[in-house]
Formats: structure tokens, C-alpha cells, sequence
């Protein structure tokens, strides 16, 4: 019996395109990037890795970023962290509210004991708001942000734009992630496919390398 060839994916400018075919929905669909990685034992945690990556064009939506911190103003400070502690259900609402959260260090050892078991497994534990770094800076620089996760899966899937946006916005947003993904994989792992998708649509395969 003849082996069956598997499919080769085609140039990211056409993957765009195609993906953008089919039934027009009623919202903004976001492109996602779907990532699956071989060659790689995630059973070992030296090889387990999360990193943010600033996208050229940003995600084409608004992002919600928190701040944890006693005194910037609006932030979410000690106390607040605190009373999590005795009511869970508050604290896993307050995880799933935000998409990226910020925290200056003096709280990062309460954060990670009272809101780590929500927020570790949604690739969400903060970032670092170092001393005398303009918060608005760091907000704005995370809202054109995506964190990309290998854990417990060999695939990454991550937002890298929205139909609003233009093909060539999408294509070096997705260039830019495959790149740092290339960078980030350790030992002999290598990109084995990507695919791009619109949220209800069908994925495309992409060539990659």
C-alpha cells in the first residue's frame, strides 16, 4: 500500500488569503497562529518556556491590562490581592477579566501565593513593572503584546491579529512569532507545522520552513 504524502503547506500571503474565505460573521474575527513543535520531551521543565512578544502591528483589538501595585493610581493594590485569599471564586473571575497583568516586585511573592493556581495555568503570571518604569509605557507595550506558552502540550496557539487588520499587518505579526518561537526552542526541537485560522474558520497551512 502506497504511503500517503502528507500535505505541504503554501506561502503565508496566500494562507492569509484563504483564511479570509468563507461566511462573513457579525464580528471582527481574530487570526490566530497554530503552532505544533517535535522533537521535544515536555516531561523535562528545562524545556518548558513562556515569553512575550511585542507584535509589529499589535493584536488589531483592545487588550485588558491590569496593574498590581499599591501605589500607582487605579491599581490594584495589597489589600485587594488579599481578600482573594478568602473567596475564590472573586479571584478566578478577577484572572479571567484581564488578558495580561503587570505587578510591581514588592507584591509579586503575594500574587504568586494567593492568585498563582489561576493564573500560572493560563500563561498569565505578571510581568515585571521595574522601579521608576513609566507604567504607561509598560502598559501600552503589553497591549501590543501576545505571551507565547510550551508546557504541557507540544502546540502553541496564539491571537497574532484580526480580520480588521491588513494582510500584510497579519503576515509580519506571524513572521514575528515564528521567528521567536525558532529562537526559543530548545536542544533539537524543531517547528514541525503552523497553521493560520480566522475564529470560525478553517486552518490553513502554512509553509514555514
Amino acid at each position: 500500500m502506497a504511503m500517503r504524502k502528507e500535505v505541504t503547506g503554501i506561502k503565508l500571503d496566500d494562507a492569509i488569503v484563504k483564511a479570509r474565505e468563507g461566511e462573513k460573521r457579525k464580528f471582527s474575527q481574530t487570526f490566530d497562529l497554530i503552532v505544533n513543535i517535535r522533537n521535544i520531551d515536555l516531561k523535562k521543565p528545562e524545556n518548558k518556556f513562556s515569553k512575550d512578544i511585542i507584535l509589529p502591528h499589535g493584536r488589531g483589538k483592545d487588550v485588558s491590562v491590569c496593574i498590581i501595585s499599591d501605589t500607582i493610581s487605579g491599581g490594584v493594590g495589597k489589600n485587594e490581592i488579599e481578600d482573594f485569599s478568602k473567596n475564590k471564586s472573586a479571584a478566578k473571575q478577577f484572572t479571567k477579566k484581564h488578558d495580561f497583568f503587570v505587578c510591581e516586585a514588592p507584591l509579586m511573592p503575594l500574587v504568586g501565593r494567593i492568585l498563582g493556581r489561576y493564573l500560572g495555568p493560563k500563561g498569565k503570571m505578571p510581568r515585571l513593572l521595574p522601579p521608576g518604569k513609566d507604567p504607561k509605557s509598560i502598559v501600552d507595550e503589553t497591549k501590543q503584546s501576545v505571551r507565547i506558552n510550551l508546557r504541557d502540550s507540544p502546540t502553541i496557539q496564539i491571537a497574532i491579529g484580526s480580520e480588521d487588520m491588513q494582510d500584510v499587518q497579519i503576515k509580519e505579526n506571524t513572521e514575528k512569532v515564528l521567528e521567536e518561537i525558532k529562537k526559543s526552542l530548545p536542544g533539537k526541537a524543531q517547528i514541525k507545522n503552523a497553521y493560520i485560522k480566522t475564529t470560525m474558520g478553517k486552518p490553513v497551512r502554512i509553509g514555514v520552513l
